[in-house]
């Protein structure tokens, strides 16, 4: 399986729908035990940090200290947690308090790398305030750590570093994010994010055997054909002994010929009758069906898998045409099996591609048509004269003994063999066609068990095949967040430049990052929504005012749409709203003085994705963090409420110093 035959299959029907894909992927890396340990939690907690979920990071890594887990490299991570995707002015009382206990705890660790991180961590944090001239010992120090541990506090204390400090570390960050924007092949592994769990194969199973109770009803059938035979040959024996012990020869021969030689011929026969019947019935079924919603999506898959796996030398036009029937038992057979399940077509579009690529190569070996190769099991025309000969002989041979019994005496001995012809001719067939479906239900159900068997190993491989491929393709979350962060670095960087504005001349900066329609949206259990586009706003507040530009992103290639750009005064930012709804999601709503509202789309709701032991309240807060909605709602909300004086309020340089002994 290739990348390019996964691209294509991504992009199924050309749809333009809001969100074709909806995939949670249930995973336990990010569960938490109850009963977990101080260190599990932490270990979780770190994890989250990781993948840009710092509201969880703070929880757990907390829980895990108050619990007597504590170290440098313990409390490094739950400074990061503290600041991540947060400025300074962010932080309550209490957590600024917290802090400074955290600052003077520094030097009771061991000496190590944990511990030189930790304490540059903290130096930042007081250089907020300090003068420019200050900085140039904090930065040696930052840039003599592990480049894994530098990138970590770059990336977490992004809102916090400001200044002429974000100045001198701007264009190595910058350098940083276009060297990991398309790492770990990311152009070709996206789109399997968003592909959901597969459900596992199934094949119709063989239909219940009436072998049963055909071999119950055979004995009193077979017993009443050899009693009335056995009479009717007594007869012929008191008339003619030598002829009547030739015919009862011929007769044996013959009828055990006929039986042998015509049993295959009429369960062949009978085969393709019932193959037929089947198939029309689940044509009939999936007519019934053509309301239902999974049946009509499971056709519309068809269709598509069937059109761009065509056969060489066949249009597609021609191998629609030429499979149409096909694909109806198809759609009905995949419809049978799957809808009770209540699952979306996207995780079963791995079996209507196997059965597409199928039935293209079974037309390439010329089998297509045929339910399997039957040259094996069809009667040769020798045997079907044989057999043909044979019922005659025998036809003739009974005649022959009436003719025997005739000659005898009596009228009455005449009229008892003709009942028992008649008797005989008639349980002989209800014998034979018990005996007949006995043996062919038994048969039938072995090629069918064999049939299914292979069918379903066949899809078993496809299953697991497109499975493997999904697990290694899939980037892991912390991929996808640090592809993630590279975009939003990139658009920043942008934005100053064409602003010509450096760090040293913003007050504070906030990105919101929301879906951008159409997409496709995932998310790891318990982790925030990915979306296969974007829409990224930033704020750059400057004392001149606020710059806001937008613009949106398709992230599995990293391009951007076109940029719209508005620039305003405090003064003119009159209110911002926050407006939630449980069926519809999270709704900001910014008013200006001087133009039109704008509402934009936080999130969409999630509570049906939600997994019975995840929390609504929780993972909404998850993911409005992750959209850096709170900090930018803080940013906006006062900055309508106070205008420049919630700015000068909050500029970094007027900002107390962090100090552990405060």
């Amino acid at each position: 399986m290739n990348d390019g035959s996964a691209g294509t299959h991504n992009a199924a029907y050309g749809s333009t729908v809001g969100f074709q894909a909806e995939v949670v992927h249930n995973s336990t890396v990010n569960f938490v035990h109850p009963d977990a340990s101080p260190q599990e939690k932490y270990t979780v907690g770190v994890r989250f940090l990781a993948d840009g979920v710092p509201s969880r990071a703070r929880d757990l890594i907390s829980d895990a200290i108050a619990h007597g887990h504590d170290n440098a490299e313990v409390r490094f991570h739950w400074v990061l947690a503290m600041l991540s995707a947060r400025a300074y002015h962010d932080l309550g009382t209490e957590e600024l308090q917290r802090l400074r206990q955290a600052s003077r705890l520094v030097e009771t660790y061991a000496e190590g790398e944990w511990k030189d991180a930790l304490r540059i961590a903290f130096e930042l944090l007081a250089m907020l305030s300090t003068a420019d001239g200050g900085t140039g010992r904090v930065l040696e120090r930052l840039r003599a750590l592990s480049s894994r541990r530098r990138d970590q506090i770059l990336r977490h204390l992004d809102l916090v570093l400001t200044g002429g400090l974000k100045d001198s570390l701007w264009a190595e960050n910058r350098e940083r994010a276009e060297t990991a924007r398309f790492g770990s092949n990311r152009t070709r592994r996206v789109w399997a994010y968003f592909e959901p769990d597969p459900i596992g194969p199934r094949a119709m199973p063989p239909r219940p055997s009436t072998a049963a109770a055909a071999r119950a009803a055979l004995p009193v059938r077979a017993g009443v054909f050899v009693v009335v035979t056995a009479f009717l040959w007594i007869l012929a024996l008191l008339a003619d002994p030598a002829a009547a012990v030739v015919e009862l020869l011929v007769a044996l021969g013959t009828g055990l010929t006929a039986a042998r030689l015509g049993h295959r011929w009429w369960y062949q026969k009978h085969r393709s009758k019932a193959r037929n019947s089947e198939q029309h019935g689940l044509h009939l079924h999936d007519s019934a069906s053509n309301g239902d919603g999974f049946t009509h999506r499971v056709r519309q898959s068809f269709d598509y898998h069937f059109s761009t796996g065509v056969p060489h030398g066949v249009t597609p036009r021609q191998w629609l045409s030429h499979t149409a029937h096909l694909r109806d038992v198809l759609v009905t057979e995949i419809a049978l099996l799957y809808r009770e399940s209540r699952i979306g077509v996207d995780r079963v579009n791995w079996l209507i591609r196997h059965l597409a690529e199928d039935a293209r190569e079974r037309h390439t070996a010329g089998t297509l048509l045929d339910h399997r190769d039957q040259s094996q099991n069809r009667t040769p025309a020798l045997e079907k004269a044989l057999c043909v000969v044979a019922c005659v002989v025998l036809g003739i041979t009974t005649l022959i003994l009436l003719g025997t019994v005739a000659s005898g005496s009596g009228v009455m001995r005449m009229l008892l063999a003709l009942l028992a012809l008649g008797v005989a001719v008639r349980s002989g067939r209800a014998a034979a066609s018990s005996w007949l479906e006995a043996k062919s239900e038994e048969r039938r159900m072995t090629e069918e068990t064999k049939e299914y068997e292979e069918r379903l190993a066949a899809r078993q491989i496809a299953y697991l095949t497109w499975k493997s491929f999904l697990d290694i393709t899939r980037p892991s979350e912390l991929e996808m967040e640090t592809w993630l962060t590279c975009d939003k670095t990139l658009f920043v960087d942008e934005a100053l430049r064409h602003y010509q504005l450096t760090w040293r001349d913003l007050i504070t900066h906030s990105i919101l990052v929301t879906p951008a329609r159409p997409y496709k949206r995932g998310r790891l259990k318990g982790g925030p929504w990915r979306y296969s586009r974007y829409s990224f706003r930033l704020f750059l507040v400057t004392q001149d005012g606020v710059r806001e530009i937008s613009t949106e992103l398709d992230f599995a290639d990293a391009k951007r749409g076109d940029e719209q750009r508005s620039n305003y005064r405090f003064d003119a930012l009159s209110s911002v709203q926050v407006t939630e709804r449980a069926q519809v999601g999270y709704d900001l709503e910014l008013v200006l003085t001087n133009g039109p509202s704008r509402n934009i789309r936080v999130k969409d709701a999630d509570t049906h994705q939600l997994a019975p032991d995840e929390n609504a309240q929780e993972i909404a807060e998850i993911n409005l963090n992750a959209a850096g909605f709170i900090h930018t709602f803080r940013l906006l909300e006062g900055i309508a409420a106070d205008g420049k004086g919630w700015i000068e309020r909050n500029n970094p340089n007027n900002l107390p110093p962090f100090r552990a002994d405060d």
